[in-house]
């Protein structure tokens, strides 16, 4: 499998990871902070493992630019899902217009450059 889908691939899975690591932590209040905070960093570990890869495979195919964009619109994306379905909250209409920036964002880092 080529860079152009391996990277935003991998991307997709560390940021479910990442979001899982950053905010899971919300459905157990009772949880002590040093148990949210090392689950937490567990979770992160398996993130860094795909993350590091895609960003070191999509490098070159990609400039980190474009590397970062894309990785703010999938964290986006995974956001809204999980927000949705994990936390059991409603998107508003706030989140799609930042998500509408994100998408200009995205075509300004990928138009060419001359």
């Amino acid at each position: 499998m080529n860079a152009l889908w391996l990277t935003p691939l991998l991307l997709l899975g560390s940021n479910i990871l990442m979001t899982f690591a950053w905010y899971g932590h919300l459905k157990a209040p009772s949880w002590p902070m040093w148990v949210a905070i090392l689950v937490s960093w567990g979770i992160a570990f398996f993130e860094y493992c795909l993350a590091v890869p895609a960003n070191r495979i999509g490098y070159g195919t990609f400039s980190a630019q474009q590397l970062k964009v894309m990785q703010e619109v999938i964290t986006l994306a995974v956001f809204a899902v999980f927000a949705v379905l994990f936390l059991g909250e409603q998107l508003r209409w706030n989140f799609f217009a930042a998500g509408a920036c994100l998408v200009a964002a995205v075509i300004f880092i990928f138009l060419p450059v001359e």
